[in-house]
């Protein structure tokens, strides 16, 4: 186990480098870091702030990508790393996130984490280490094969877009734009129908607490057969 000061005082920390990229990135907010909140996640996440995601956590409260499209959880707010996750109330050093960390959310309901230790334990593909993402529309776990730093240039890059086409309709920024912060988009028939596959301008859409957004998502897989996919995040 490493103290916080160990985390945090480190040579060549990541973040000067990441606040450059974040300020250059297209359609990024950066949300306001909680200092207790950032330093009780960095603490049980055990991670430095060398490293991106200690830097994210440590000196943000999350980033919102397209008006809100995809939120990135950091060390502040009412969805930070620590609350998403289940983190415990005060560092447990044998606690530790079995199925992975939840990294962010899209209004969709798609999930991009952070593989654990034993990623094919918990039906997760990938590797240790490497981010996965939970696909509303196909309601199974895809590899990204790559690990966190990666994928977090590739969001501030504004490549990302391309990973959604299909799956956005005419109208979707203004919808995202007035959600509130803990909802996310419906869509009905629903994201996984034939329907939708083949017309998604013509289905319908409402705001709802993206809690049960995830809660739908998780039991229609079990419902159609394919595995459990596990926690998706607490919102």
């Amino acid at each position: 186990m490493r103290e916080l000061d160990e985390l945090i005082d480190v040579d060549d920390p990541a973040w000067p480098e990441l606040r450059k990229a974040l300020d250059d990135a297209p359609s990024v907010r950066v949300l306001p870091a909680d200092e207790q909140e950032a330093r009780r996640c960095l603490l049980q996440l055990q991670v430095t702030a060398r490293s991106t995601l200690g830097a994210l956590t440590l000196h943000t409260g999350g980033l919102l990508l397209d008006d809100g499209w995809l939120r990135v959880f950091g060390g502040g707010g009412p969805a930070s790393l620590g609350r998403v996750n289940r983190f415990p109330a005060t560092f447990d050093p044998a606690w530790h996130p079995g199925t992975g960390l939840v990294l962010a959310h899209d209004v969709l309901g798609g999930v991009f984490a952070l593989n654990g230790h034993d990623p094919a334990a918990e039906g997760r593909p990938g590797t240790p280490g490497q981010v996965t993402y939970f696909a509303p529309d196909s309601l199974e776990w895809e590899s990204l094969d790559v690990g966190h730093s990666a994928w977090l240039g590739w969001l501030l890059s504004g490549q990302w877009e391309t990973f959604y086409d299909g799956l956005r309709w005419p109208g979707w920024r203004e919808e995202t734009a007035a959600l509130a912060a803990d909802e996310g988009i419906a869509v009905y028939p629903f994201l996984w129908s034939e329907q939708a596959h083949e017309d998604l301008a013509a289905t319908s859409r409402k705001p709802v607490p993206m809690r049960e957004l995830l809660g739908v998502a998780g039991e229609f897989a079990q419902q159609v057969g394919l595995p459990d996919p596990g926690f998706l995040g607490d919102v």
